[in-house]
């Protein structure tokens, strides 16, 4: 395996949080406000990612794996936000019950924070996702749940 160039590697982390931040965007910008935190989340196939990103950030590609991309953001007083690290934990389950849990990834780069977590699924699938956010060990993890169908590509 032949290491990428500082060019290559640059456009590939461009390229992966354009993706990430694109798939949001094409599901209505999913995020939920706790205080002066802003929880953003979404999820999408595996392979909307190219080859050379995925394997740049160590990341799987698959047909029937989806990855759930969360990203936590402070507000200050002045109105701006500044991503932050958090502890995040997930499930999923189907409709017969069967349960996995994700493990999530972090990924920084220099003006971003996420952390990405992989899900198997079979074609034509409705997930239950579950999600724990603590952005504050000395607070409660924030729950978020939401329902999304995955299909092979």
């Amino acid at each position: 395996m032949t290491p990428f160039s500082p060019t290559l590697r640059t456009a590939a982390k461009g390229l992966l949080a354009g993706l990430i931040l694109g798939a949001g965007a094409a599901q209505a910008d999913q995020f939920v406000a706790y205080g002066d935190y802003e929880v953003h989340y979404n999820a999408f196939n595996s392979t909307f990612i190219e080859p050379q990103v995925a394997q740049s950030y160590g990341l799987t590609r698959s047909k029937t794996l989806a990855l759930i991309n969360v990203s936590v953001l402070q507000k200050a007083s002045d109105g701006s936000k500044t991503p932050v690290s958090a502890i995040i934990k997930g499930s999923a389950s189907n409709l017969l019950g069967q349960n996995s849990n994700i493990s999530f990834k972090k990924v920084e780069e220099s003006d971003a924070l996420y952390y990405i977590g992989g899900l198997p699924f079979a074609n034509d699938q409705l997930m239950r996702i579950a999600l724990d956010v603590q952005p504050d060990p000395n607070q409660p993890a924030y729950s978020i749940q939401f329902e999304q169908t995955f299909y092979a590509e």
